[in-house]
């Protein structure tokens, strides 16, 4: 596809095994939603015609991931599917330590149960849900610090991603010594899937090993940030993006990755890293909650299925079309007027709820009000970034619509697109939402909602 000339991206590959989407009435969602706590993470699966939730876990697999899965070895101790699994994460990434575990967030877990503790800070360009709920487990303090252009929403700055490196180093100057690791998100989903630079992450491994202070990367959408790189960034565009994530990671002492974003697996992800010593005391843990260290939790086919997704994510005809496929959904709302985060990035396009329904405030939880909307329209579901998932710490009111890979045709998103023609004439009829019951931490996930007004 490199020479393509065509206006049209299509997808690079072909529909092997399909399977039927459910459609549902009007009065069946809205018994559904009313049943659910107005939550969408408690709509069952089959009530969903469209799913944007997420892309985590949700990909379709490859043939070859499928053959793979019969290559597993489900051996207890040593399996060869771990040795697969370790060569390829060593191949792109050059860790000396390859720790797999169920998914992403038991990586954070036994990261920061190794490495922070209270007193200490983790900053980093935006944390996510689970990575903040982890650090502050810890009894540490997760701090966002994006770059200045973050704030634009809807101006076109190409790596909105980035570190705030003024912002950085007036921390590492009060605090280094409290300061374990800096991590940096790749792409930045909680500031709309915005990828960093690699001169901002060469300037921040420059600033950092001035303090002494490891630089850790988030990598569950490493290939999708490489490739930004590639076509955005001055000078880097000869480079190949398995080049460029080996230059990426070069520059950080480990990486913790779900592996269920561009690994394109169904369950799993690993802790990477050169410490020996933190290594040892992150297997300790392994053992005592996820499994023995080659296998992490996982079956031995699920190794094999990570293994060959990462090698198939850095195929740039792939890579091209994933951007192409997630603008085509962006241009389609900007058309109608909808104001979403620009540019867009990869894995999901960023409604500004706040702009969107300004009449709705948020405490009353702009976001949720436009999913819940969605929902009962046409049956898709999307996700809140906004005050309801991250509280007092939401810097923006988000509707996420994450698209999982290799799942939609353009002609389920121009479906999408003209359920949202419906939404924009009737948005301030909208109501806002209040929580009826929710827990302490990460409460988006099972909270409980009524709407108001």
């Amino acid at each position: 596809m490199s020479e393509w000339n065509y206006r049209t991206i299509i997808e690079p590959f072909k529909i092997k095994m399909v399977e039927p989407i459910p459609f549902t009435t009007a009065a069946e969602r809205q018994a559904w939603l009313k049943k659910a706590g107005y939550n969408l993470f408690n709509i069952p699966a089959e009530k969903v015609t469209i799913d944007l939730l997420t892309d985590s876990g949700t990909s379709a697999m490859s043939a070859l991931q499928w053959s793979a899965l019969m290559r597993g070895d489900e051996s207890y101790a040593g399996a060869k599917s771990f040795f697969v699994l370790e060569g390829m994460v060593k191949r792109i990434m050059g860790y000396s330590h390859v720790i797999p575990v169920h998914q992403g967030r038991a990586a954070e877990r036994i990261l920061f149960s190794v490495v922070g503790g209270k007193g200490k800070i983790v900053p980093g360009n935006t944390h996510f849900d689970t990575t903040r709920a982890n650090i502050t487990a810890s009894g540490a303090q997760a701090v966002d610090l994006p770059c200045p252009e973050a704030a634009a929403s809807q101006d076109d700055y190409p790596f909105k991603g980035n570190i705030s490196l003024e912002a950085l180093e007036r921390l590492l100057k009060a605090k280094s010594q409290n300061i374990p690791l800096c991590l940096m998100t790749l792409t930045n989903n909680a500031l709309g899937g915005q990828p960093a630079s690699l001169e901002n992450l060469r300037q921040t491994k420059k600033l950092l090993k001035k303090y002494k202070v490891p630089l850790f990367i988030d990598a569950a959408r490493f290939a999708e940030n490489a490739y930004f790189i590639k076509i955005r960034e001055k000078g880097m565009s000869g480079k190949t993006v398995e080049e460029i994530a080996r230059e990426i990671f070069s520059l950080a002492d480990g990486a913790m990755m779900s592996a269920k974003k561009d690994a394109f697996a169904n369950i799993g992800g690993f802790l990477a890293l050169n410490d020996p010593a933190w290594a040892q005391k992150a297997r300790n843990l392994l053992i005592l909650t996820e499994g023995f260290p080659t296998y992490g939790g996982l079956a031995g086919r699920d190794l094999e299925a990570i293994a060959q997704g990462l090698l198939e994510v850095l195929d740039e005809d792939y890579l091209k079309y994933r951007l192409r496929s997630t603008a085509y959904l962006g241009e389609g709302l900007q058309r109608l007027g909808i104001p979403i985060i620009c540019p867009v990035g990869a894995h999901a396009v960023y409604i500004d709820a706040k702009e969107f329904l300004a009449h709705i405030a948020p405490k009353k939880f702009p976001g949720h009000s436009l999913a819940v909307a969605l929902y009962l329209e046409a049956g898709i579901r999307s996700c809140e970034l906004g005050s309801l998932m991250f509280g007092q710490d939401a810097k923006m009111e988000l509707v996420r619509l994450a698209i999982p890979r290799r799942v939609y045709t353009q002609s389920h998103i121009d479906w999408v697109i003209e359920v949202f023609e419906r939404i924009v004439n009737k948005k301030e009829t909208l109501p806002g939402f209040r929580i009826v019951s929710a827990p302490k931490e990460l409460r988006h996930f099972t909270a409980r909602l009524a709407p108001v007004g």
